[in-house]
C-alpha cells in the first residue's frame, strides 16, 4: 500500500499522510528507539511549533504493552496525557530503554524515556490542532532495509 505524503513534518523524523478527517502520520527511525522518539515528537509538533518550546521541565515516561503496536499506542497516549494533565508540551524526547520480558506466561514490552519541554502558553506558543486521542486505526510498525516506520492516526 502506497500512502501519499500531503505535508512534511520534521525532516527525517515524520510526515503527514493523506487522511479524510484526522492526522495520519508516518514516523521514521534508524532504530526502534529513534522511531519511538520521533513518533512521540510528532504528537507535540502537531499541536504547536516545538522549536519555540524551551526545555525547562523534564518528565520520565514509562509505558508497557503486549506487542510493539500496543506499546506505541500506550507510549503516545502517555505523552498526550502529560499534555492534558500538566499542560506540558515536549520539544525533545529521549528513549532510554526498550525491554522485552516474560511475566508469568505473557510477553511484556516496556519503554522508558524522558521528555523535556515547557508549559504551553497560548500567548507565546502557536496553536495548531487539538489532538483528542491516539487511535489504533491504520497503526503498524515496519522495518525495511533502510529504516523503521510507524504509521498511526491521531484523532483531532
Amino acid at each position: 500500500m502506497s500512502e501519499k505524503i500531503v505535508e512534511r513534518g520534521l525532516p527525517g523524523k515524520f510526515d503527514y499522510l493523506e487522511h479524510t478527517a484526522d492526522l495520519y502520520i508516518v514516523a521514521y527511525g534508524k532504530n526502534i528507539l529513534e522511531l519511538f522518539e520521533n513518533a512521540g515528537l510528532s504528537v507535540f509538533e502537531s499541536m504547536t511549533d516545538t522549536s519555540s518550546i524551551k526545555k525547562k521541565q523534564v518528565r520520565e515516561i514509562v509505558s508497557e504493552g503486549f506487542d510493539l503496536e500496543n506499546l506505541l499506542y500506550r507510549w503516545l497516549e502517555d505523552l498526550l496525557t502529560l499534555y492534558y494533565s500538566e499542560n506540558l508540551i515536549c520539544s525533545q524526547i529521549q528513549v532510554l530503554s526498550l525491554n522485552i520480558m516474560k511475566r508469568e506466561d505473557e510477553i511484556q514490552y516496556v519503554i522508558k524515556g524522558k521528555c523535556s519541554g515547557d508549559y504551553f502558553d497560548p500567548n507565546k506558543h502557536v496553536s495548531k490542532v487539538e489532538i483528542k486521542a491516539v487511535t489504533y486505526h491504520l497503526m503498524r510498525i515496519i522495518k525495511d532495509e533502510e529504516k523503521w516506520k510507524a504509521y498511526f492516526v491521531l484523532d483531532i
